[in-house]
């Protein structure tokens, strides 16, 4: 079997964990600082040997992934929530040691609970997305502070505050003191900046959706833009990795939970388990069902009128989730194709 060990990655040190299973040598510690360049002389010491390492899915793995593939080691992706759950019930303190040991006894015996490694490709777009995503909550953000400092000063409240003759009255300060007209001022500018460089992200975006085959069949589900279609394309991930569209709804953490114990059972709460911004878009691209063209407009209807627009909506992005999950599993391969530059390319239904 060679070399099998596990990777606990922080911004300060790499623990790790690994045992030679051909002559029982193991050896755990620590790498600091935590960077590539420390990392790859590290992996070195693996080079013409098999090995194989475990690293569970949080912020850092990316760059471990990528240097443990190219010294030639075996990569495995871990779901962290899966793997914290695998540990049983917590009998001891947990420390960066056990976790990488955990993780090397999962591998080994086969019980690692795997996540999808994506390509260089799905990686640099799914940056992109959040980072848009993440200046549009940004803008709300603003916004929101300029509803509040005029309702503060019992200013008449008022829907679009970007409109030309709404916008010209909060330049004025009409209704402020003069430290709430700076901080309006100081918001105005901000959003400004936002939505230059969030209309840029933008246009990057709807221009990559119209050129890869997944993203462009994705857009032609009902409710699905080019923006909400490439979010769904990089959070989703290859759809061949789940058995079944129940296993898609329960990665994107639109699935309900409820605890239940001898008579006792508790209300259903989302999972919220799944990546934030393919729930973003689902529930984004699912509010339009609320209009009568949409073919799940009668489902909104009826669950709106026992539960609410929000419960409504969320019952639609359910549906959409497995609507995207076998739009992309009948394309195969073709899902995560490259973009083509080709105008010819056409429209995939």
């Amino acid at each position: 079997m060679g070399i099998i060990g596990g990777l606990d990655v922080h911004r300060s040190q790499i623990t790790y964990d690994w045992i030679d299973s051909d002559t029982g040598q193991r050896q755990r510690g620590q790498l600091a600082p935590a960077h590539r360049e420390h990392l790859r002389m590290w992996l070195g010491q693996f080079a013409g040997q098999q090995a194989a390492f475990a690293v569970e899915g949080c912020t850092g793995w990316r760059y471990v992934v990528e240097e443990l593939k190219r010294a030639g080691v075996e990569a495995h992706l871990a779901e962290p929530a899966d793997t914290s759950a695998a540990r049983g019930p917590k009998r001891r303190a947990k420390t960066d040691q056990l976790d990488a040991r955990h993780l090397r006894e999962l591998l080994a015996a086969g019980r690692l609970p795997q996540s999808w490694i994506p390509p260089a490709q799905v990686l640099e777009v799914r940056t992109l997305v959040r980072c848009y995503k993440a200046l549009t909550d940004e803008h709300t953000a603003w916004l929101q502070r300029i509803h509040a400092t005029l309702f503060h000063h019992g200013v008449p409240a008022e829907r679009n505050l970007l409109a030309p003759d709404r916008r010209e009255r909060l330049e004025q300060g009409s209704g402020l003191s003069p430290a709430a007209h700076q901080l309006v001022t100081v918001a105005l500018g901000t959003l400004d900046h936002l939505d230059v460089e969030r209309d840029r992200l933008r246009a990057e975006l709807v221009g990559f959706a119209r050129r890869q085959p997944g993203c462009q069949a994705l857009d032609a589900l009902y409710g699905i833009g080019p923006v909400t279609a490439v979010a769904i394309w990089a959070e989703l991930g290859e759809v061949g990795r789940f058995t079944s569209s129940r296993q898609a709804v329960r990665h994107t953490g639109l699935d309900v939970t409820v605890y239940s114990s001898d008579g006792k059972r508790t209300p259903g709460h989302l999972a919220r388990q799944g990546p934030p911004v393919l729930r973003w878009a689902l529930f984004e691209a699912a509010k339009c069902a609320a209009r009568a063209a949409s073919p799940d407009h009668a489902y909104y209807l009826q669950v709106k009128g026992r539960l609410g627009g929000n419960r409504a909506a969320l019952s639609v992005a359910r549906k959409l989730a497995r609507r995207c999950y076998h739009t992309l599993g009948a394309l195969g391969e073709q899902a995560y194709a490259p973009p083509s530059d080709s105008p010819d390319l056409g429209q995939v239904a």
